[in-house]
């Protein structure tokens, strides 16, 4: 049995079978996100955790404010990444579209859904697979990137903004609205914070699966984001 491309991601494949799928914009993105993501976390750490003392002078030491500028330029990265990243869903084949779209009026999707919570859960003994973005993968992938990403970009542009001040571009458009609408700056901070923790707690899931889907489900996960080809395995 062949395997199928259709919007609905539903097909099941033949053993043997590889699929091109992750085209190499995506894969891109998603590695240099993947690092600015693991930058912006251990640097995020250490802002809001400050080492107790560093060793010397203070004034001959500047070890936070690399920190933070690292923590800055992950964040541009990351920025700028996610709006490339939306250029390509348009341009992209639909598989680049996944990310920023759930098809909550299938039906079908839905029962995927259930039936990969079954599959993760131990209770399915034979996995379906998808070309794409199983659905349970593609509803973390949404909240947790997509939704998740944004909200770290606008929070996160705004604190920054509150630094820069009155005139900076990230002021204009992120903090003179946005700490307000939260009340005050130290709440930003701490959904910033708490978001990120989301979002590296997703991370882990996300590297758990994909090495456990490369085994049992016999399809190749970890490399398709390398190769950009999925292959079915017997």
């Amino acid at each position: 049995m062949s395997v199928k491309s259709q919007d609905d991601e539903s097909a099941i494949t033949a053993a043997g079978n590889t699929v091109y799928v992750y085209e190499a914009p995506v894969r891109i993105w998603h590695w240099l996100n993947a690092l600015s993501i693991v930058v912006m976390a251990v640097t995020g750490y250490l802002i809001a955790s400050p080492l107790p003392s560093v060793a010397g002078e203070a004034s001959d030491n500047f070890l936070m404010g690399y920190i933070r500028f690292a923590h800055f330029a992950a964040g541009y990265v990351f920025a700028i990444g996610m709006l490339l990243r939306l250029y390509w869903a348009f341009v992209g084949n639909h598989h680049a579209r996944q990310l920023f779209m759930l098809p909550v009026t299938d039906k079908n999707w839905w029962a995927g859904l259930v039936q990969e919570m079954r599959w993760y859960l131990f209770i399915e003994k034979y996995p379906k697979k998808y070309v794409g973005h199983n659905p349970l993968g593609h509803l973390f992938m949404f909240f947790a990137i997509t939704l998740g990403g944004t909200f770290m970009i606008a929070t996160g542009f705004a604190l920054y903004g509150e630094g820069a001040q009155e005139g900076h571009w990230s002021h204009t458009l992120f903090t003179g609205w946005l700490i307000p609408l939260f009340g005050q700056s130290q709440d930003v901070h701490t959904w910033h914070h708490m978001v990120a923790w989301g979002i590296v707690l997703f991370m882990i899931l996300h590297i758990y699966t994909a090495i456990r889907e490369d085994i049992l489900s016999r399809q190749t996960m970890i490399s398709a984001m390398i190769s950009g080809q999925r292959t079915f395995r017997e």
